[in-house]
């Protein structure tokens, strides 16, 4: 889950209608032709060498021997977690807008049928598919999935479909925009499907589970299962409220105002009595109250995470000017004031314990033993020194930032606040955002940044120079893994690995490496690309 793919908040009329006019200046005509010739090379490069049946992992070795998503993937695998499949037809399309060269629009289609076929038959998608099927899936699973120490996400095959990094939401959104585009019907169906899906696994309160449909296994490492608790981590309710809105307004489905409704009001319901006012990462369907999920997340609140819905209340009274998703912002905010840290325990602008323990207010501090997940484990204690590196235990938190926007907001009318709201306009008025991957979003692989730098001259004539005979840009490929060698041993191995980001030779996790060979980017494509639409259609740096 280390990856960052955030969307910062919902979108209002009035943004989707700014991503859509111009900023930049257009390219001259000899700039243009330069600027549509790179962006066909790197297209046909990742459509024809880079893509397995139309989808997309991370980042690959230049000769694919070696291919990642957020763990290694086999030569079969694609990935549907961002940014995986989902966001490159996403890409596709954009840049079919910028040109409306059919060439895109058909690498859209081919990115959108891989998804198709790896959709789970109750509508939703996992991290991964691979197109060699089931059993190949599986020993996936066993091999590299299970020895991956940190990502416990991967020890274990659900068989199910996942809502975790906005993998399904995305992919549910692509297909949105492809049937949009042309309503051709071959996308109604699993559309439906995918529709159908965020509605059949919201719970009556209307949270959603990180996992549906729901796992009765025991859990991992003696913990119950904790796929099923209503999950706010990864802004797993804020993706799929949009997606509905979406849905709401193209389609005219009146149907689905209600889970809308009742999933902005989960928020609600979910944020504890003061002084505690906050969220953690997931609750307790039954109780509402925070609950533990992987070793590393105990049971507590998250102050990234109640920062995280604090914002999504200011959007929700955004799209509906009822002041009772405002009204409790206050209660909030001084509980996140009263658990930041003292100045000597701040580490580099991070002001706040990532976790606070359920009524004494007291930070947990996460660490772990071992050098594998055979013989390691994770466990917290109140001691902030030596704390893991792959999972902060500190956080940035603008309070004065929310307190400054809580007042602005509350000093509005309902109605001045609801202003072009999707959801209070008239159906079928307020149409999707033009650009997709150009919105206010870090498209990262671990590998890129996927921090995009304005369109200027020198930064577009750097692109243009930059990609090689090939047809992609050479990058550093700083997070790598260690091959899968068999399962790890009981016995600790020498070292230190308390503070790193994979524990001995057994471990798959990812880590970033000091001695990065160059390779292919999903990510720096991506971002590469979203620079060049920009010079080429004055599209709106984020």
């Amino acid at each position: 889950m280390s990856i960052q793919f955030s969307r910062r908040g919902l979108m209002t009329a009035a943004a989707a209608a700014a991503l859509a006019g111009p900023v930049f200046a257009q390219t001259a005509p000899a700039g243009r032709a330069s600027v549509l010739d790179t962006m066909r090379r790197a297209t046909r490069f990742m459509v024809d060498e880079a893509s397995v049946g139309g989808g997309y992992v991370w980042s690959a070795l230049p000769d694919f021997s070696r291919r990642w998503g957020e763990l290694e993937a086999s030569p079969t695998m694609i990935w549907v977690q961002p940014p995986g499949t989902g966001t490159m037809g996403h890409l596709f399309l954009d840049a079919y807008h910028a040109t409306r060269d059919e060439a895109y629009y058909a690498a859209a289609v081919s990115a959108a049928r891989a998804l198709v076929r790896g959709q789970h038959p109750s509508g939703g998608w996992n991290y991964v598919i691979d197109t060699a099927g089931e059993d190949s899936l599986r020993r996936w699973y066993d091999t590299y999935g299970k020895n991956a120490w940190r990502m416990e996400e991967f020890q274990h095959y659900y068989g199910n479909a996942t809502f975790d990094d906005a993998g399904t939401s995305e992919a549910s959104q692509f297909l949105l925009r492809l049937y949009l585009e042309k309503r051709e019907r071959e996308w109604r169906a699993p559309l439906n499907k995918a529709i159908q899906f965020v509605l059949d696994s919201q719970y009556p309160n209307g949270g959603w589970p990180q996992r549906y449909p729901l796992s009765h296994d025991a859990g991992l490492h003696g913990r119950p299962d904790y796929t099923g608790y209503i999950t706010f981590n990864d802004d797993v309710a804020g993706e799929n409220i949009k997606f509905l809105i979406f849905c709401y307004q193209t389609l005219g489905e009146r149907r689905l105002l209600d889970p809308i409704r009742r999933a902005m009001d989960c928020f609600l319901a979910c944020q504890q009595p003061a002084p505690q006012a906050g969220w953690g990462l997931q609750h307790n369907v039954e109780t509402l109250k925070p609950s533990a999920a992987r070793t590393y997340e105990p049971e507590a609140y998250a102050t990234h995470t109640t920062a995280a819905n604090i914002g999504q209340l200011f959007s929700f009274y955004r799209l509906t000017g009822d002041r009772k998703y405002i009204a409790r912002v206050p209660e909030a905010l001084d509980w996140l004031e009263s658990v930041r840290l003292p100045q000597r325990l701040q580490r580099d602008g991070r002001t706040h314990p990532t976790f606070i323990q359920p009524g004494t207010n007291k930070p947990l501090y996460v660490h772990r033993r071992g050098s594998n997940v055979v013989n390691g484990a994770y466990y917290v204690d109140g001691n902030p020194e030596d704390t893991v590196i792959h999972y902060g235990s500190f956080r940035s938190v603008n309070v004065a930032g929310m307190r400054t926007e809580y007042d602005r907001l509350a000093a509005m009318t309902p109605e001045a606040v609801s202003e072009g709201s999707p959801l209070l306009a008239r159906q079928g008025s307020v149409g999707l955002p033009k650009y997709f991957t150009l919105q206010d979003i870090s498209v990262s692989d671990m590998t890129s940044d996927g921090n995009r730098p304005p369109a200027e001259p020198v930064v577009v004539a750097g692109l243009i120079s930059g990609l090689n005979a090939r047809g992609y840009w050479p990058t550093p490929l700083r997070a790598i893994s260690n091959p899968y060698i068999g399962d790890g041993s009981p016995e600790v191995a020498p070292g230190e690995y308390r503070i790193t980001r994979v524990g001995d030779a057994s471990d798959t996790s990812p880590y970033i490496t000091d001695f990065p060979v160059m390779g292919v980017s999903t990510g720096e494509y991506i971002k590469n690309m979203g620079v060049l639409i920009q010079a080429l259609e004055g599209a709106p740096a984020a």
